[in-house]
C-alpha cells in the first residue's frame, strides 16, 4: 500500500480570492470545552460548551455566518485511557486516527445541541450540523520521523519511560507540566468532504467540521483513501478550511487575550494589531512556542498573506470584540 501512496507535498491550497466578510472560521481551543483543573466530566464539558455556544449565537444573531472547528487534546487523551483499560479486559484497541474521529462526534454533538439551544433562545433559530471531516496528509512528509504534537493527559516520567519501553510511542516532557505521548503532525492538504461542506453553508447550515484537526487519511494512486496514526494541528486545518471556504476571518479563540513576544521574560508584551510583515519577522525569531502559541500564528499568517481579511488571536471570553478586530492579536494585510 505505501508504495501506492501519492507524493501530495506539491498539493497547494487555493488562495482565498474573495473573501466573505461575513463568514468567520471560528477555532474553538480546548478550554471552549474543558478548562484546567476541571476533571473532563461530561456536566463540566457541556456547561463549558454552553457558555461558548452562547457567545457564538450572539455573532450568529448579527449577521455572522459560521463555521466551527475545535480541538480535542484532552477528550482524545481520555479516549486512549479507556483503551487501556478495555484493553486490559481483553478488549481490542482502536488506531489513533479512530480515536480522533470517535473524539470529533462526541464534542460536535455537544457544540451541535448546545449551538441550537442558544439560537432557539436567541430567536434565531437554525440548523447546525457536525461532519466527520478526514484531512489529507503526505505519509512521506518529514512530520512522521520527527514526532512532535503532544496528545493526551500529563504523566509522571516514569510512566513515559514504561509507555516508550513497552508500546514503542515518543514521550515528552512538555513544559515542565508533565509528559505526554507526542505523534507525527504532518501539514493538512486537502479535505475529501470539501464539496458536502461547502454544500452545506450554501444552504445557511452551521457546520461544525474538523475537529481535532480532522481524521488524517492518506491516498492512493486510485483515489483509495487510508487513514493514517497522526494528528494534524488543529489550527492549521482551520485556516486551509477558512481558505477554501472563502472565510474573511479567522478567529482563534483560546486561553489567553493574545499572543506575545518575549514570552516568560521580563520583556514581555502582548502583540496587539499588528501587520502581516510585522508578525512573519516576529514568528521568524522564534518567539512562540510549538504546539502552543507557534501553531496558531502561523495559521493566523497564512490565512492573511493567502487572501483572508482579518485573523485574530484572542480568549474565548473576548470573543465578541475580538470577531470585530478590536481585541486580541489581530492581523491584517
Amino acid at each position: 500500500m505505501q508504495s501506492q501512496i501519492e507524493k501530495s507535498s506539491s498539493m497547494q491550497l487555493e488562495p482565498n480570492k474573495h473573501p466573505d466578510r461575513d463568514m468567520i472560521v471560528v477555532a474553538l481551543g480546548g478550554n471552549a470545552i474543558l478548562k484546567p483543573g476541571e476533571n473532563g466530566t461530561f456536566a463540566e464539558q457541556m456547561d463549558n460548551i454552553r457558555h461558548t455556544a452562547a457567545q457564538l449565537a450572539t455573532l450568529i444573531s448579527n449577521g455572522k455566518r459560521l463555521i466551527i472547528t475545535h480541538g480535542n487534546g484532552p477528550q482524545v487523551g481520555r479516549i486512549f485511557q479507556q483503551q487501556e483499560l478495555g484493553f486490559r479486559a481483553g478488549l481490542p484497541e482502536m488506531p489513533l486516527y479512530i480515536c480522533g474521529a470517535m473524539s470529533q462526534a462526541q464534542i460536535g454533538i455537544m457544540i451541535q445541541q448546545a449551538l441550537h439551544n442558544e439560537l432557539i433562545l436567541a430567536g434565531c433559530p437554525r440548523t447546525v450540523v457536525t461532519l466527520i471531516c478526514q484531512t489529507l496528509v503526505d505519509p512521506q512528509s518529514k512530520a512522521f520521523s520527527d514526532p512532535t504534537k503532544p496528545i493526551g493527559s500529563f504523566y509522571s516520567e516514569a510512566a513515559a519511560q514504561k509507555a516508550m519501553a513497552e508500546k514503542g510511542e515518543t514521550w515528552k516532557e512538555d513544559s515542565g507540566r508533565g509528559w505526554r505521548r507526542v505523534v507525527p503532525s504532518p501539514e493538512p492538504l486537502a479535505f475529501p468532504e470539501i464539496e458536502a461542506i461547502k454544500a452545506l453553508i450554501a444552504r445557511d447550515i452551521i457546520v461544525i467540521v474538523s475537529g481535532g484537526g480532522g481524521t488524517p487519511v492518506a491516498r492512493s494512486s486510485r483515489g483509495i483513501l487510508a487513514g493514517v496514526d497522526a494528528v494534524v494541528e488543529k489550527d492549521l486545518a482551520a485556516q486551509a478550511v477558512a481558505r477554501i471556504t472563502g472565510a474573511g476571518t479567522l478567529l482563534i479563540l483560546t486561553d489567553v487575550t493574545g499572543a506575545r513576544i518575549n514570552y516568560r521574560t521580563p520583556e514581555e508584551q502582548m502583540i496587539g494589531r499588528v501587520s502581516l510583515k510585522e508578525i512573519k519577522e516576529y514568528h521568524r525569531q522564534g518567539h512562540f512556542i510549538p504546539g502552543s502559541m507557534g501553531p496558531k500564528v502561523l495559521a493566523a499568517i497564512r490565512f492573511v498573506e493567502d487572501g483572508g481579511n482579518m485573523a485574530v488571536i484572542t480568549s474565548l471570553e473576548n470573543a465578541l470584540p475580538g470577531a470585530e478586530g478590536k481585541v486580541g492579536t489581530v492581523i491584517t494585510r
